[in-house]
Formats: structure tokens, sequence, C-alpha cells
């Protein structure tokens, strides 16, 4: 899989690229990066990439037509993704989507960010979320990690990836290594009794009451059986809720009943 990254600051993406598990991957052969200095398409003798904005207002906005020639120059893309606010919201579903790309160009923005113009330029539009940087290589930055470690081969660990937060739906369960006891804070039990039934259940369980407790919203999303529906009823949510979010709560209801099940207090 090959990363197009777009930018005019080369050397704040360059040395993410030739460290850690992207560094190994690229090694490799899993991953390959052309960092694309933008001001090397300006044409002009400053090298220029930007103008001041039509109608006036504060600061400069990147020229359409150098964008243009900049991607007139690279490999086909499957896909051209520009990074702005106004974009759709990266996740972890559409990381998947594109880790089933061969070639992803990666627009960084700077400044007032692209003459509208450039959208037409593109097939994507992607911001992290609903905050303002100072330019899009930080945020190239995540995506290639993102993308990227879903390569096949990237992670030695296939199975570690689809365990992550997200991948399942849901948050991630709590993790613990050594020592064992620390400032009278054990290693919960299960997690050393070897039984493999009741640890998946309980790292079930742990990942329901993270989301619930952080991104309760991400619980609509997900399909629960009857056995997730006790949990989060006994964690206080209302039977009316886990209906509402298409839980089997009548089968719940019926087995909380039979074996007098209480919702916790705290």
């Amino acid at each position: 899989m090959k990363f197009s990254v777009v930018t005019l600051f080369p050397e704040l993406v360059i040395p993410f690229t030739r460290e850690a598990i992207l560094g190994k991957a690229q090694e490799k052969g899993l991953l390959q990066f052309d960092v694309v200095n933008l001001r090397d398409h300006a044409q002009n003798k400053h090298n220029k990439v930007d103008d001041t904005p039509y109608g006036g207002g504060a600061g400069m906005v990147i020229r359409v037509d150098v964008v243009e020639r900049c991607l007139q120059t690279l490999d086909p893309a499957s896909e051209v993704i520009m990074l702005t606010p106004a974009g759709e919201t990266f996740n972890q579903k559409m990381a998947e989507e594109l880790s089933q790309r061969e070639h992803l160009v990666v627009l960084c923005g700077r400044y007032e960010g692209f003459d509208a113009r450039t959208e037409t330029l593109v097939t994507r539009e992607i911001s992290l979320g609903d905050f303002v940087m100072m330019g899009g290589e930080a945020a190239a930055a995540c995506l290639m990690e993102a993308i990227g470690r879903l390569v096949p081969g990237v992670i030695g660990d296939q199975e570690s990836h689809e365990q992550d937060s997200f991948s399942s739906g849901l948050l991630d369960y709590p993790e613990y290594t050594r020592p064992e006891v620390w400032q009278d804070q054990p290693v919960p039990e299960v997690l050393r009794s070897g039984n493999h039934a009741k640890l998946a259940r309980w790292r079930r369980d742990q990942a329901l009451a993270r989301t619930l407790r952080r991104r309760p919203d991400l619980l609509g999303q997900q399909t629960l059986d009857v056995e997730d529906t006790i949990t989060l009823w006994q964690l206080g949510v209302p039977l009316e809720q886990l209906q509402a979010w298409g839980a089997p709560a009548a089968q719940a209801q019926k087995k909380i009943k039979r074996k007098g099940l209480q919702q916790n207090q705290s």
C-alpha cells in the first residue's frame, strides 16, 4: 500500500514514516510513503503556493492550480483525500475501508485552507474532529497509522487490531500486566483464573461498562445479545432504553426475574 502526502512541510511528516511500526513496515515493503513538497509545483520565483482570498478576509488560501499540477505528477490514486475541518469525521470503519486501497493521496492544508475548487480534484474530505489545528500534517500522521496498521502483515498479531477499541464497535476492555499488586490495587482475579469462558465474558462486560460511561452513543449502534442486555441493565440502563437500542429486552427481563438479579445501586 502506498501513501502520498502532499504538504508544505515535508520535515514534519518524513520522520513519522521512518520510525516504529510504520518504519518497519516500509523496510519490509508492506507500506510505501511518498512525501511531496507542494512548493515544488509553484512555478514562480519564490515558490509561492497561496494568495489572498477573493472578497477579502484574513489569511491566505492555497491555489487550486498548484494542487492540480502536483496531483498530475503522482501515480494514479485509489483515493485523493483532502484533510479539512469541513470533512467527514474519521473513524475505525473508514480506516478499515481505506486500508483496502492500493494508493492514497493525502492533501495537507495550511493557512486558511484550499481554494474551494480543489474539492473537484479529490474523492473524499476527512476531518479528525471538531477542533482546529495549524495544518494537516498531524492529521495525516493519524490517518497513516490508523490505516497502515490494518494492512496485512504490518502488525504481527492479526487478533490484536481486531480486539482494539472501535473494531468491535465498543471501547476496549482494560488491560493489566505485572506487577500483580500495585499500591494495594491487584489484577482482577478472573484474569489469573485460566477460565477462558469467564475471561471472555468479563472482557465483554468491561467493554460495555467503559463504553456506557464514556461513549454511550456507540451502544445504539451495537448488536446486543441477552447477556449484554443484562449487563447494561445491571449497570443502570432502563429496559426501555435497551429496547430502543434494539436489545432483546423482553428475553433479558425474563432471565432477570428467573435469576432474581438486581441493578447496581452505585
